[in-house]
């Protein structure tokens, strides 16, 4: 099952370029462990001792997966992920 994930800019230097990719997984953990062995500079850029960094973002279809099940929530075909850095500052 291929499930499309936007990429954003700041990282689409470790995904070729590339505005979007595919992956496959059961759960958004699945899926961005198989987006990070395909594109293994996006791996540090999301993850610090096993979580999504504090200020990267990932919704699926819209919604925040910290309101829905987290890294746990179910992924299927035809869904859509976003990875969307927080913007700091003042």
């Amino acid at each position: 099952m291929a499930i499309r994930i936007n990429i954003p800019t700041p990282m689409r230097q470790h995904t070729e370029n590339q505005a979007a990719v595919e992956a496959s997984g059961g759960t958004v953990q699945e899926l961005l462990d198989n987006l990070g062995k395909k594109f293994p500079g996006v791996a540090g850029r999301l993850f610090e001792n096993g979580q999504v960094r504090r200020f990267v973002n990932v919704y699926l279809n819209d919604e925040d997966i910290r309101y829905l099940d987290n890294l746990n929530t179910a992924v299927k075909d035809g869904d859509e992920v976003s990875i969307i850095p927080a913007v700091a500052g003042g």
